[in-house]
């Protein structure tokens, strides 16, 4: 599904002047079938009670399927991969250090994308699970 070297070269290319830029998101590694992403838990992915905020960790998840749907797209010029639905369990808390999450594809469509989002701490505990389906427009 991914060609790790060349859609590697492709994110790099993608701005970082949004929402994943300002929270540090940064692609850490591609298999041919997932892609890593690295977030830290600092004071932009905080809550006022110093952990994680449960939003910052779907943004990861987000950037990581809404990514994943670009890589595969049949014509980027004139389709656009689009977030339909996510949800997202908060299993654990982060207080520091960083997190990672990973997508994998459950469902590749014509018009739809389903992807799972498996988000862990830098000891390997899950902190949250998440699922987004993404449309082809």
């Amino acid at each position: 599904m991914f060609d790790p070297k060349n859609d590697l070269e492709k994110l790099r290319n993608v701005p970082d002047t949004n929402m994943s830029g300002f929270l540090g998101i940064e692609i850490t590694a591609m298999t041919e079938k997932t892609i890593t992403a690295k977030m830290p838990v600092n004071e932009r992915t905080k809550q006022p009670f110093g952990l994680l905020h449960g939003g910052a960790s779907v943004v990861l998840a987000e950037t990581l399927g809404s990514l994943a749907s670009y890589l595969i797209l049949e014509d980027p010029s004139t389709q656009h991969a689009v977030g339909l639905e996510i949800n997202a369990n908060h299993l654990r808390a982060a207080k520091s250090g960083f997190v990672y999450g990973t997508v994998e594809a459950v469902h590749i469509g014509k018009k739809t994308h389903v992807w799972s989002i498996l988000i862990k701490d830098e000891e390997e505990k899950n902190i949250c699970i998440s699922r987004i389906t993404v449309m082809i427009v």
